[in-house]
């Protein structure tokens, strides 16, 4: 089979010649800027450690290029916007040096000075004269969201207020993503997967809009999962809101691309806790089912691609909805939280929903376990979900800075022994 045939085989629940993988095709599928290095010379691709590029900074992954891509023996790519979290265009390239001493290659407005306190700040659209809206700690990997909330007036809040970051895809972004897709489908045989801007509902990451100015409405995480209970109606009309929006960005990137992509990478708002949903069935029904139904909807009725989310966690108590609502391929399956058990996840959907994911853990085993115990875990996920189809491999979210490089050699050497 070729890339592409594998992979539209696994999620059309065909098994195919052997087990899909994926590193790098989403920013939740991919490696940590720092491993990206020191595995490129142990795998014989550089001589020496060489910069590597950041693409998505806030969680500082590297670019997986074609000759480490062939290497992992990855089967899909993926299509990014053209500008990152904080704002700013992945462009003018220049290097930089990570706490850890990696050397690394970050775009232009990527700041480079710590404040006082030894941490990294970074500004919406790196614009240096407004207040910082994201903080990488001195000695740390990765940015945290700074919460920019403002005071809560219950009288004057607006669901518009939590809209403001959404609108129409320019033109110059869908004419990226046309190009993109167009030359990825002529030029590989590689699945494509299509990263779909302002469709994530609730999305964490992006409830605090680090890329804005000045945010307004409900801009804090845990203000934002309160007020599913106490502004039911609230969350409710900026979901409707964005979804508007979604819908009509979904048929301008479908007259960009048509079915020059497999995949679009719809969500990445995470429902799961290492304990289970972060709300009960119930209220995911009630504010989050309708929304993805609608966009599902269209999607399956107009297109031939597959819709994929990501959740972490516990998130077993919402698959039978998360199904229903028309979600083909569930990413990154945290085997180690509540519910999750791998045999009994395939047992019980595996014939109705692709796992994306699953493959080894990254909190634990692929971290801090020996290469053999990374190995054995690697060959029985492999074994479980890949019986039947329905099953892509890749770690259990990002590979992780600092994971020992005979780890990832060890996960490596299994998935080619699993074939």
């Amino acid at each position: 089979m070729t890339s592409r045939e594998r992979i539209v085989a696994a999620i059309n629940h065909r098994e195919p010649d052997r087990a899909p993988v994926d590193f790098g095709g989403t920013v939740v599928t991919g490696l940590a800027a720092g491993v990206i290095p020191h595995l490129r010379v142990a795998l014989g691709l550089d001589k020496a450690v060489q910069p590597v590029k950041v693409f998505e900074p806030v969680q500082m992954l590297g670019e997986i290029t074609g000759d480490l891509r062939e290497s992992l023996h990855c089967d899909c790519v993926g299509i990014f916007g053209t500008s990152n979290r904080f704002g700013f265009k992945n462009e003018d390239w220049k290097e930089w040096t990570m706490f850890d001493g990696t050397r690394v290659l970050v775009p232009g407005k990527f700041n480079t000075d710590p404040d006082m306190n030894g941490d990294i700040v970074q500004y919406p659209r790196g614009d240096k004269t407004l207040a910082p809206s994201s903080r990488m700690p001195a000695g740390g990997l990765y940015f945290d969201a700074i919460v920019r909330q403002k005071p809560i007036d219950e009288d004057k809040l607006d669901p518009a207020d939590n809209v403001e970051e959404f609108g129409l895809i320019p033109e110059t972004e869908l004419e990226h993503f046309r190009k993109s897709a167009e030359h990825l489908h002529r030029n590989t045989d590689l699945a494509v997967i299509l990263a779909m801007p302002g469709a994530a509902l609730g999305n964490v990451a992006a409830i605090p809009a680090p890329w804005i100015e000045s945010p307004n409405g409900i801009r804090d995480t845990e203000e934002w999962y309160i007020s599913h209970a106490l502004r039911r109606d609230y969350v409710y009309e900026v979901y409707d809101r964005q979804t508007d929006i979604s819908m009509n960005n979904l048929k301008k990137v479908y007259e960009a691309v048509g079915n020059n992509i497999e995949i679009l990478y719809l969500s990445g708002s995470d429902f799961g806790t290492q304990r289970g949903p972060l709300f009960s069935p119930e209220m995911f029904r009630d504010l989050y089912k309708p929304f993805f139904k609608r966009m599902c909807g269209w999607i399956h009725a107009n297109t031939a691609w597959k819709v994929m989310i990501h959740s972490c966690g516990g998130n077993r108590p919402l698959m039978e909805d998360i199904i229903d609502a028309g979600i083909d391929i569930f990413n990154p399956v945290q085997c180690s939280a509540e519910g999750m058990e791998p045999n009994a996840l395939k047992r019980d959907f595996g014939n109705r929903i692709t796992f994306w994911g699953g493959g080894v853990d990254t909190q634990q085993t692929l971290p801090f376990g020996t290469p053999e115990e990374v190995y054995t875990e690697v060959r029985e996920r492999i074994r479980i979900f890949n019986r039947g189809g329905g099953f892509v491999f890749n770690t259990i979210h990002n590979i992780q800075t600092n994971t020992p490089t005979e780890n990832i050699l060890a996960m490596k050497k299994a998935v080619e022994d699993s074939v």
